[in-house]
């Protein structure tokens, strides 16, 4: 098990940032949460989840106006903001990342398959970002996960020309703790679970 330290870190002292103080996040520190959010378990392997890290003042301007007014200040102050989305197509890569199973893709693919490939893809791209989240976090960043934006305008302005989704947007850097919201409640386990 690890420490108690790390399970705060992660889980019961981590938050959701809405203001950011002014320290760099690296292309280093980028490539080490994918490099831990790859090892995480996806249904085949299909690892559908593209992220694009938003870090130039280009890109941030380019995604001002698909924002939400309430998520404006905090996205524009990010030191990054990663879109995370979801390849529609993620099947294609199966032969090479499920290759025990070469078939696997025709199950994805054809009509009548459109459905399902969106579900999965949908599913599994969404538990990558759960551990795209505490990747950053074992790593020492803060996250600002958020909906709040015009998805088919986000999904041109960054996605044309792909076969890729946008799930949602997720800011990152050193999270300034006088911004914080007061903490909110959470439902008991007995409220949410139960034995069957």
């Amino acid at each position: 098990m690890i420490s108690d330290s790390a399970l705060d870190c992660l889980f019961r002292q981590a938050r959701s940032h809405n203001g950011w103080l002014p320290q760099r996040v690296s292309e280093a520190q980028l490539r080490q949460i994918y490099e831990l959010v790859k090892w995480g378990p996806t249904s085949a392997n299909c690892s559908p989840m593209r992220v694009l890290f938003v870090q130039t003042d280009e890109g941030r301007e380019r995604l001002r106006p698909l924002l939400s007014p309430g998520n404006v200040e905090k996205t524009m102050t990010a030191p990054v903001t990663a879109i995370i989305g979801f390849d529609t197509e993620f099947h294609r890569e199966l032969p090479r990342l499920f290759p025990h199973n070469p078939s696997i893709q025709d199950s994805f693919q054809g009509p009548g398959r459109e459905t399902h490939a969106a579900v999965t893809a949908f599913r599994n791209a969404s538990l990558q970002a759960g551990y795209f989240i505490l990747a950053a976090r074992a790593i020492g960043l803060d996250c600002g996960p958020m909906s709040g934006f015009d998805a088919e305008a986000l999904d041109q302005a960054f996605w044309a020309g792909t076969t890729v989704k946008t799930n949602f947007l997720c800011n990152l850097g050193h999270g300034d703790p006088a911004k914080l919201f007061e903490r909110h409640p959470r439902l008991s386990f007995d409220e949410a679970c139960g034995f069957a």
